[in-house]
């Protein structure tokens, strides 16, 4: 979000002093060495130059998009991975992402950089924790050697397996029935559009290759097929069908269905899919195999009377607790090894999930912690780990936990990279990079770099804001009404009853797992008048940006076209105003065969999208991309009267002014999308609000700012409900409802509800949040 004017030094502190000697192990010798950063111009750096110490831990720091993560991965880790990848021959990097050479003169000493980010991990149903951490993989061998009865090799464990896997379900654990009257409509012929699933429009591709077929007549209704017509359009196993002179694949409708879609995790689909697949598909748990995804001869297996299934169901501080309780010679190193796994699990908070928990169902914070275990245990060192805010998602409890991990990886001889807001995490760097003094175009400028003493007496936006916090509410506003929830049992919910007061500002916290969203989003956010914003991904095409997707675009194409007298289509890069070049998207995406394919930008148009004979209608001066090109605070300015104003109002409300109006979704943190979505539910008459962690991502000068406009939506007849762990968030709220005391089964209980200042007289209970509150507020 973009500083205030006021906010901004006048003359920002650009040089590096000298760095003084970190503490850690390593040794002060080794403190001359430096990743060198030259004329960094990618994204908003302007010409950035910057030294960064190697083998410490650095914390790049600014508000949002002052450039901090285009130095830190849209340039040095990007610009280690793309000549990491030379070394490999053209066959391999073609299976390999494409990245791209960042814009900077130069770069010198770096090492090989991992990065650890919030992507979503895999969206295959079949992966898990247990097998993203290679925990279920150890498992499977210890039931392979010590299990009774017998049952085979650790192969004969995998549910990935044929030898392992359920005969019924095939391994996912739950069985599907597809509903026909969904797949077909069985009173039209196909050449009148009977095939119901997406994809198969009539003259569409697949379509083509169904009624070529050859095994039934396309202009037959349905309703009049045998039954070997009809089993041949639903059921068919794969086979090959000669089309013209082309031999192709044919499939039947059911298993095409079971592979392109049931295969996938729902929240992976595409939102037509997922609505499709709602509608045609029951799921039930197998029968066969009772959701535990093994053949009977696995699951009869046992160790202590438990069977694999069963331990991977367990919380991961029970499965802990059970292996360190095996004694069993034949396979102590692996036993060893795999407590050691589990335990770095509880660590770094993820204690209460189960081996058996779905990647796809990770939060970006999760996900990122789960990927961090990958490396605790590794040989390597001299390696830069570059880390996208690690202490998302987690409570104030466990920040500790995780600044003591990425001091660990240091101490190997790693060097650390975090990208982070939180004072917590900025107070154990060794050395601080600060970027801004704002965002967008008035960011990608060095404010300062040193040790975090000089941080705090530095007149920077971020050293004068690292002690702020914010106070205790002298008077909070009193409920209008309730939203009550009864007996919540959703994942570890203890036959929750709570009431949720309306007319306020309401904060749900508790530690990462203790049940904060299985109460609010599993049994609140689907009631009618509930406006959920969150941080999941916005599913849309690379064409989409923030004028697109707020419908901004609509009235930005209608005035160039009464402006200039011509169709508004002419202004879409979707339509009639489109480059024949690149059709719209600026960019030509080349395929290289056995080379990683490229992007380039598109030399007809120069990346500007449309036709030059669009570009020279303009309006008051600038053409559409000059306009599409503007920070959304320019734009607002620009358009200073009707719809365009309003809805550019609303974005800048929300802190998103330094977007550009044309930048690609894909590029959006979560933090950013989620304020957008809030953006566009503003416009919406009085509602109840819902968001989760509105922080991420936010600079601590930011968060007041945040908090400015939940108490404006409240003030305008709103209710918010908040799930956060942000202590300056809890401080400012009307109401708390906290859940835990722990995660898993050791969370799922209501420990408080009440205001902020009861819960701080209660510190010293069962409240964790009660006693990080009340060293927050005191200055503790």
């Amino acid at each position: 979000m973009p500083a205030e004017a006021d906010d901004q030094p006048t003359a920002p502190h650009r040089s590096t002093p000298p760095l003084p000697e970190p503490p850690g192990p390593v040794a002060a010798a080794d403190a001359h060495h430096l990743i060198e950063v030259r004329g960094a111009r990618e994204n908003n750096l302007r010409d950035v130059s910057v030294d960064i110490p190697k083998r410490r831990l650095s914390v790049f720091t600014g508000v949002s998009g002052s450039g901090k993560s285009s130095l830190v991965f849209g340039t040095i880790a990007a610009e280690s991975q793309r000549l990491f990848n030379e070394t490999y021959t053209s066959f391999v990097q073609s299976f390999m992402p494409s990245v791209g050479r960042p814009d900077v003169d130069g770069l010198r000493n770096l090492s090989a950089a991992i990065v650890v980010d919030q992507e979503r991990m895999g969206a295959n149903s079949r992966s898990t924790v247990g097998t993203a951490t290679d925990a279920y993989t150890m498992l499977r061998i210890v039931f392979s050697r010590l299990g009774q009865p017998y049952a085979g090799t650790a192969q004969f464990f995998s549910f990935n397996g044929s030898e392992g896997m359920c005969p019924r379900c095939e391994g996912l654990g739950r069985t599907s029935e597809i509903d026909v009257d969904q797949v077909v409509d069985r009173s039209l012929s196909l050449n009148e559009g009977a095939i119901l699933v997406p994809g198969y429009a009539v003259d569409s591709w697949p379509w083509k290759v169904m009624t070529s077929s050859g095994f039934y007549d396309p202009a037959k209704k349905v309703a009049d097929f045998t039954d070997t017509e009809l089993h041949d359009l639903l059921h068919k196993p794969t086979t090959k069908v000669k089309v013209d002179t082309s031999n192709l694949t044919y499939e039947g409708l059911v298993p095409r269905i079971q592979r392109s879609f049931l295969s996938k995790d729902r929240e992976a689909m595409q939102s037509h899919i997922r609505a499709y697949v709602d509608r045609a598909v029951v799921f039930a748990e197998c029968p066969e195999c009772g959701g535990a995804r093994l053949n009977r001869a696995a699951l009869a297996s046992r160790i202590d009377g438990r069977n694999i299934a069963e331990c991977s169901a367990m919380q991961i501080s029970d499965l802990a607790r059970f292996v360190r309780g095996l004694d069993a010679p034949s396979v102590a190193p692996l036993l060893v090894n795999l407590g050691g796994l589990l335990d770095s699990l509880v660590e770094i908070g993820l204690g209460y999930l189960s081996l058996d928990r779905t990647s796809a169902t990770l939060s970006g914070g999760e996900a990122q912690r789960v990927k961090m275990v990958r490396h605790l245990g590794s040989p390597l060192s001299d390696v830069t780990y570059v880390f996208d805010e690690p202490t998302t998602g987690l409570h104030p409890h466990d920040v500790q936990r995780m600044n003591n991990l990425l001091l660990r990886l240091r101490d190997k001889g790693n060097t650390v990279l975090v990208v982070e807001h939180k004072p917590e995490v900025i107070a154990i760097a060794d050395h601080v990079v600060d970027l801004g003094p704002g965002a967008g175009t008035n960011g990608g400028l060095i404010q300062y770099t040193g040790d975090v003493a000089g941080l705090r007496a530095s007149d920077t936006l971020t050293g004068r804001h690292l002690g702020h916090r914010a106070r205790l509410r002298e008077t909070v506003r009193k409920p209008v009404a309730q939203l009550s929830i009864e007996n919540a049992n959703l994942h570890n919910l203890k036959d929750v009853s709570v009431d949720v007061p309306l007319g306020v500002l309401t904060v749900v916290t508790g530690v990462a797992g203790s049940g904060k969203s299985s109460l609010i989003h599993g049994h609140l956010s689907h009631r009618e008048g509930v406006v959920v914003a969150d941080q999941s991904p916005i599913r849309g095409s690379r064409r989409s940006n923030p004028a697109t997707y707020t419908g901004l675009l609509n009235p930005i194409r209608t005035a160039f076209a009464k402006a200039n007298g011509v169709k508004a289509a002419l202004f879409s890069a979707n339509s009639e105003g489109a480059c024949p070049g690149c059709n719209g998207i600026g960019l030509v995406y080349t395929d290289l065969a056995m080379m990683a394919g490229v992007a380039s930008v598109c030399e007809q148009c120069e990346g500007k999208r449309y036709t030059p004979e669009v570009l020279e209608y303009r309006l008051r001066g600038k053409n559409i991309s000059e306009v599409l090109g503007m920070s959304i605070a320019e734009a607002h300015t620009f358009f200073p009267t009707g719809q365009a104003h309003t809805v550019l109002g609303r974005l800048n409300d929300v802190g998103l002014g330094y977007l550009r109006l044309g930048q690609p979704l894909n590029t959006l943190s979560g933090g950013e999308r989620q304020r957008l979505k809030l953006a566009i539910h503003m416009a919406e008459k009085s509602s109840t609000y819902v968001l989760d962690e509105p922080t991420t991502g936010l600079h601590l000068a930011d968060v007041d700012k945040l908090l400015a406009l939940l108490d404006r939506l409240v003030d305008q007849g709103n209710s918010v409900i908040v799930i956060e762990h942000h202590l300056a968030v809890m401080a400012h709220a009307d109401w708390i409802i906290d859940i835990g005391p722990g995660g898993g089964h050791d969370g799922g209980r209501v420990v408080f509800t009440g205001t902020p200042t009861e819960l701080v007289e209660t510190a010293g209970g069962t409240s964790l949040t009660a006693r990080h509150l009340k060293e927050y507020v005191h200055g503790a």
